[in-house]
């Protein structure tokens, strides 16, 4: 199963390169300090927890599931964010709202 997981990863990357078991800890570990509701939650007892196979399978669910809550999120406030200011364009008229405009359609 490994192997072809393996063989998927170099073939989606093009990139015949093993990441081990630390590197996927850090990348995780830089992912989790990136995500705000697992910054406020992480305590100090996680950051110190020796038994890599405990943390990995824990926390890389936990990560990963509040990544996609967090981009989920990021995507609403940027189509809210798009949609008021469509609406205030539309409702000014002016030098400002062009040179906005002409910056959005670039």
């Amino acid at each position: 199963m490994s192997s072809r997981r393996s063989r998927s990863r170099q073939a989606a990357t093009g990139v015949s390169r093993n990441i081990s078991d630390d590197q996927i800890n850090e990348l995780v570990s830089k992912l989790q300090e990136l995500l705000p509701e697992l910054r406020r939650s992480r305590s100090r007892s996680d950051k110190v927890l020796s038994t890599f196979f405990f943390y990995f399978s824990f926390s890389l669910s936990r990560v990963l599931q509040e990544t996609c809550n967090y981009i989920r999120s990021l995507h609403r406030d940027v189509d809210d964010l798009s949609e008021r200011l469509s609406e205030l364009l539309a409702t000014t008229d002016g030098p400002q709202a062009a040179m906005i405009r002409s910056l959005l359609s670039q």
